[in-house]
């Protein structure tokens, strides 16, 4: 029961968290042309949230006694709420279906691209 709790209780932040980060994104984007239609609010969760958790993956490699119930509060909990790769799955799917493959193919490789790169650079800052 500890363990749902934690990983519901950061699940919440987690998502709420994404939910203001696309009410933002949303906010300033220009209301006409193909920007509008990109998924800026699910391209920027994704690519913090994979800089995070690489930055935790050095941050746990090098200070060990992180606690069972840290990693799935942090990582489970709070990182899965936030970070959105089944959005991601389904934005791709809707570009493609709605006539706008360059889109998808511009949300695939700045998803995938961005995400590893900011992996390997939470990475690097933490083990510098």
């Amino acid at each position: 029961m500890r363990a749902l709790l934690l990983v519901g209780g950061g699940g919440f932040l987690g998502s709420v968290a994404r939910y203001l980060v696309f009410r933002a994104l949303h906010s300033v984007t220009p209301a006409a042309g193909p920007l509008r239609a990109f998924p800026l609010g699910t391209l920027a969760v994704n690519v913090v949230g994979c800089l995070i958790i690489g930055a935790l993956l050095a941050v746990g490699e090098r200070e060990p006694g992180w606690s069972d119930s840290a990693r799935l509060f942090l990582l489970t909990g709070i990182l899965g709420g936030f970070t959105t790769f089944s959005a991601f799955g389904l934005d791709t799917f809707t570009l493609v279906r709605d006539g706008r493959p360059a889109l998808a193919a511009a949300n695939v490789l700045l998803q995938v691209g961005g995400g590893l790169a900011a992996v390997w650079a939470g990475y690097r800052v933490m083990t510098a």
